[in-house]
């Protein structure tokens, strides 16, 4: 330590600052030997040596990485804290290979007045051949399970959300009445344009996840595509729900009252015909082209229509939906779907019959000074058409109550 002390020289910052003094320390080493003693027996703090750091970090990386490897997947850390909720997809339903596009029909288009149709005249008549189109949504497996009674058919529009959410909270429940079972079914189409049929398909998915009433083909949804719908039903009934005893066939905007007619059809027998509704007689096709019914003569030279009941609302049978099912595929489509009922049962030498309590056309009261929405007027009826889906709620709420009477004293609307 005492020669340390002696001969012992650091550097100092000016050193590395200054080349002079530097190498005027060197120069001592070469001027004598006890200088150069001093410097050997006393040599500066070593540095660390480079190759083994080198060594020592690859073989640290080498051992983490062979650890890593090593642990099994269930010692490995959660990517996400524990209780993060689980964002799962959104469900699809399962893919079903889809028909070959039904293609038109080319010689509709070469009869003279073809050119001369509006629009959907035409759409009628190049397609009218085309009956097979892919269920986008189907009810749920259960919904015929159990025996039906009564199954509620009821054909809307895809974009009337508030007329289905109506029904399904009035006399569209799924329920008993008297012991016999109600079931629901809504038949739509797709909506036409491209960016609404989007939009609507997606609220018909989430209406069929939830309440499981929804049967939607891929076509067209219009009004002369009704009769389309009719025809994919009875199909889809054959297979799904083809034991139910009777069926409700009505349009979105009746009024049904569902408990009258229980009690009117357990009266009767289900293996026996039954169409009964607002009976149309004795007359024939309109051939004014700004009517909703026209139906020109290059659809049909008939100038006279079968009897039927109107299309917004009838009930039948067991029976006579299968007879229906048979004359169906042995007719052209008809652009007015009750009048191709109509056909069907003439076809199958049965006739429609008419029930005072379906009012198709609505309901007059008997004096200006009494309002024709009187529930009064509705307690022993059983399907009024037209109405808006605020009058459906009230018209429910006032025939439910227990103490409703009618009087002189009965409070109407």
């Amino acid at each position: 330590m005492g020669i340390c002390a002696v001969g012992e020289t650091e550097e100092t910052p000016a050193q590395h600052r200054h080349p002079k003094t530097v190498q005027g320390a060197l120069g001592g080493l070469l001027l004598g030997p006890r200088a150069g003693l001093a410097r050997m027996r006393c040599p500066r703090p070593r540095r660390p040596d480079l190759g083994l750091v080198l060594a020592v970090a690859t073989f640290a990386v080498l051992v983490l990485f062979s650890l890593h490897v090593s642990t099994p997947p269930s010692c490995l850390l959660p990517e996400k804290p524990l209780g993060t909720p689980e964002v799962l997809p959104w469900p699809s339903p399962p893919a079903r290979p889809r028909p070959a596009p039904c293609l038109a029909n080319a010689s509709a288009a070469a009869h003279p007045d073809f050119a001369g149709q509006p629009r959907h005249v035409r759409d009628f008549l190049l397609y009218r051949h085309c009956r097979s189109f892919p269920l986008l949504q189907d009810a749920s497996p259960d919904k015929c399970a159990q025996p039906v009674f009564l199954l509620l058919a009821i054909k809307s529009s895809p974009s009337n959300y508030e007329r289905r959410e109506l029904v399904r909270r009035t006399w569209g429940q799924e329920r008993q009445v008297r012991g016999a079972q109600l079931r629901r079914l809504f038949l739509v189409g797709s909506a036409g344009h491209q960016h609404e049929a989007r939009k609507v398909n997606r609220l018909l998915e989430l209406e069929a996840r939830t309440h499981g009433d929804i049967l939607q083909w891929d076509f067209h949804d219009s009004f002369f595509n009704l009769t389309l719908k009719q025809v994919l039903f009875l199909e889809w009934q054959k297979t799904r729900c083809t034991d139910a005893s009777f069926v409700l066939n009505g349009d979105d905007d009746v009024f049904a009252h569902t408990d009258n007619m229980v009690t009117y059809l357990q009266g009767l027998d289900p293996d026996q015909h039954l169409f009964v509704g607002h009976l149309i007689q004795n007359v024939g096709p309109i051939r004014v082209s700004w009517s909703k019914y026209y139906v020109p003569q290059v659809v049909t030279r008939e100038e006279r229509y079968p009897p039927y009941c109107g299309g917004g609302g009838f009930l039948l049978s067991r029976f006579t939906a299968a007879a229906l099912r048979r004359a169906a595929p042995a007719l052209d489509l008809f652009p007015i779907d009750d009048v191709f009922l109509g056909m069907c049962l003439e076809r199958e030498g049965l006739k429609p019959t008419s029930h005072s309590g379906i009012r198709t056309a609505g309901v007059q009261a008997p004096s200006t000074r009494l309002s024709s929405f009187d529930p009064c007027f509705y307690r022993e009826l059983l399907l009024v058409h037209r109405f808006l889906p605020y009058e459906m709620l009230l018209m429910w709420d006032a025939l439910s109550q227990p103490d409703f009477t009618c009087g002189k004293r009965a409070q109407v609307f």
